[in-house]
C-alpha cells in the first residue's frame, strides 16, 4: 500500500487554511500545517482528532527566507518529499482610495500574499524537482480580485494579479519536473478576513451593501478535489464563490 500523500497548508491556524488542512487530514493525508500563531495551529491539529495524528504544525513567517528555509528542511527531515502544497497564507487591509496606501500598507500586503507566495512555491518546487519519485503539485490561492478589483482594494489586487503570473510561469517551469500548479480564486469565503462583508462593503458605484459569503468548508473540498488528480492533469484555474456576489458585472 503507498505512504499517503505529504500535503502542506500555509496560512494553517484559520480560515481557509485551517479548513484545507482537515479536509486533507480526513482524506488520509499527512498533513502539515504552517503558520505564524503556533497556538492557534496547535489548537487546530488538537480538533482533527484521530484524523489528524499524521499532522504536524510548524510555526512559520512566511515573509522571511530562513523561516521558510527552516520549514522545508523540517519537511524534507521528517518526511522525505513534498507532494502537495496549498500556498494559501494571506493578508489584507482596509479599503482605500488608491492615493490614500501608505508604503507601510503596500508592504504589509505584498510581503505575505506575493513574496511569502513566492517563497514557499519556489521551495516546494525545488523539493518536487529533486525528490524521486520526481513531481509534485503546487495549488496557490488567488483571489476574485485576480481577475477584476475590488473597490478601494489596490495592495490586495495588484498581489493577486501578480499571483496569476507566478501560477502561469510554475507552470510552465514545472512540465519538465511533472510539477503541475494550479490556482483557486475565491469569493467571499466566510472567515475573520471577510467578516464585514456582512454588515456591508463599499460597491463600485460608491454605495455600501452586504454581500453573501460561503462556508469555508466549500472551499477546502474544491482544493482537495484539484490535489486528488493525476500529476498529468490539472486544474489551471478554478474560481468558487457566493452565487449571489457582485462579481460578474462588477463595476
Amino acid at each position: 500500500m503507498p505512504e499517503p500523500q505529504v500535503v502542506l497548508v500555509t496560512g494553517a491556524s484559520q480560515g481557509i487554511g485551517a479548513a484545507t488542512a482537515r479536509a486533507f487530514a480526513r482524506a488520509g493525508r499527512t498533513v502539515v500545517l504552517a503558520a505564524r500563531d503556533g497556538a492557534k495551529m496547535q489548537a487546530v491539529i488538537d480538533g482533527l482528532g484521530d484524523e489528524g495524528r499524521a499532522a504536524a504544525g510548524v510555526p512559520c513567517d512566511v515573509t522571511d527566507p530562513a523561516s521558510v528555509e527552516a520549514l522545508f528542511v523540517r519537511i524534507r527531515e521528517r518526511h522525505g518529499r513534498l507532494d502537495v502544497v496549498f500556498n494559501n497564507a494571506g493578508t489584507n487591509v482596509g479599503a482605500m482610495l488608491s492615493g490614500d496606501v501608505s508604503w507601510e500598507d503596500w508592504r504589509k500586503v505584498l510581503s505575505v500574499n506575493l513574496d511569502g507566495a513566492f517563497l514557499i512555491a519556489t521551495a516546494a518546487f525545488r523539493l518536487m524537482r529533486d525528490q524521486r519519485p520526481q513531481g509534485g503539485r503546487i495549488i496557490n490561492n488567488g483571489s476574485i480580485s485576480a481577475h477584476a478589483p475590488r473597490y478601494g482594494s489596490l495592495p490586495y489586487t495588484a498581489s493577486k494579479h501578480a499571483i496569476s503570473g507566478l501560477t502561469k510561469s510554475l507552470s510552465l517551469d514545472g512540465r519538465a519536473f511533472d510539477i503541475a500548479c494550479g490556482q483557486i480564486d475565491i469569493g467571499n469565503a466566510a472567515s475573520d478576513m471577510t467578516a464585514r462583508m456582512t454588515g456591508g462593503v463599499p460597491q463600485a458605484d460608491g454605495t455600501l451593501a452586504p454581500e453573501p459569503r460561503i462556508d469555508v468548508d466549500h472551499v477546502a473540498r474544491a482544493v482537495v478535489q484539484m490535489a486528488d488528480l493525476p500529476l498529468d492533469v490539472n486544474v489551471q484555474f478554478m474560481t468558487i464563490m457566493a452565487t449571489k456576489m457582485p462579481f460578474i458585472g462588477r463595476g
